[in-house]
């Protein structure tokens, strides 16, 4: 049974690709372009050199932790949208923890900073699953409005109240300081943001996977009334996976301010979040998928300049195609399940 769920996924998953291949080569064909110049071209780009390689790693990092906003909760039967406002919102208190931490020793600070802003983006998702237990709050709704909560507040406060008025050509936040900066992993370009991400999603994986808890949280997810039948506590339940997946996303924004941007601005909102959500479903909410499918979508990030480039195609041509294989991953998930059945019939 395992092994045929596998190969469904499998074939599902490489499906979505292939169609998102096709209509991104049609649109691409009709604009008297070669797709498979252009698909080369993409791959050299994403993994063709060490240096596309390293910038292929370098946003695959942020895409891991917020697919994990998605993929935790959704274990339990949860579709939660808000990695983009708990990234932003993690940034932001790893930005004042750092302020609050001047002095202190780097290893301690960077340590703290980043606990804050994973547990901010916790608590920032972990209020979306309390209104959806408690008040029967819609999460999907709920955590895309606190995406642009979350924005606002970010604007307002680089504004005014926590503004490095000597950034003069953006609005930024003060800076955390050099001393409190991660840096890269030693002989890359690669911040330390990917090894987080890693680590995550093996923790995750091992988690879900091994324990009483990932156990509980897929009786949730898959049926809720059995769950309430034997005892479980949903609210906790709710609670703690919200949290966990908003603590990776809050994480991210960290790692952004820590190892990228060393302060908090504009910057951050370019879209991690909402990738991360692609990133959930094309991994089909498994922690170790997450890690793949983000690297495969930091390709294509990656390869957007060289596109740009070399034929002339906006900017925007590799979020076409994210947007064309997010349309059609949810096109096939809608099998899911549905390949097996007509087997065993």
């Amino acid at each position: 049974m395992a092994l045929r769920a596998w190969a469904e996924t499998a074939a599902l998953t490489s499906a979505a690709l292939l169609v998102t291949l096709v209509v991104f080569g049609g649109l691409v064909a009709a604009r008297g372009l070669d797709p498979v110049a252009v698909y080369a071209t993409l791959y050299v780009g994403a993994f063709g050199t060490w240096f596309s390689l390293e910038d292929t790693l370098t946003q695959a990092a942020p895409l891991m932790l917020t697919a994990l906003a998605t993929a935790i909760p959704a274990r339990a039967g949860l579709l939660v949208i808000g990695g983009e406002g708990a990234l932003v919102v993690g940034g932001v208190a790893t930005v004042l923890a750092g302020v609050l931490l001047a002095g202190a020793p780097p290893a301690v600070a960077i340590g703290l900073m980043c606990g804050a802003g994973a547990l901010a983006g916790g608590l920032w998702i972990a209020a979306a699953g309390a209104l959806r237990h408690w008040r029967g709050v819609n999460e999907t709704i709920s955590t895309l409005l606190l995406n642009y909560i979350a924005v606002a507040v970010l604007n307002w406060l680089v504004s005014s109240p926590i503004r490095d008025f000597d950034q003069v050509l953006k609005a930024a936040s003060w800076p955390v300081g050099e001393a409190f900066m991660l840096g890269d992993i030693p002989g890359t370009g690669i911040h330390w943001g990917l090894a987080f991400g890693v680590a995550a999603c093996l923790v995750a994986w091992g988690l879900l996977r091994a324990t009483t808890f990932g156990f509980a949280v897929d009786i949730l997810g898959g049926n809720l009334r059995a769950a309430q039948m034997v005892g479980l506590p949903v609210g906790r339940l709710v609670l703690a996976t919200c949290f966990l997946g908003g603590a990776a996303a809050g994480l991210a924004g960290a790692l952004e301010v820590a190892a990228v941007h060393g302060f908090a601005s504009a910057s951050l909102v370019v879209g991690y979040g909402y990738a991360g959500i692609l990133a959930a479903f094309l991994a089909r909410q498994h922690p170790l998928g997450c890690i793949a499918v983000a690297v495969l979508l930091g390709g294509i990030s990656a390869s957007g300049g060289l596109l740009q480039r070399r034929f002339g195609l906006p900017d925007a041509a590799t979020l076409v195609l994210q947007g064309i294989l997010f349309v059609a991953v949810l096109a096939t998930h809608t099998l899911h399940g549905r390949l097996r059945a007509g087997r065993a019939a």
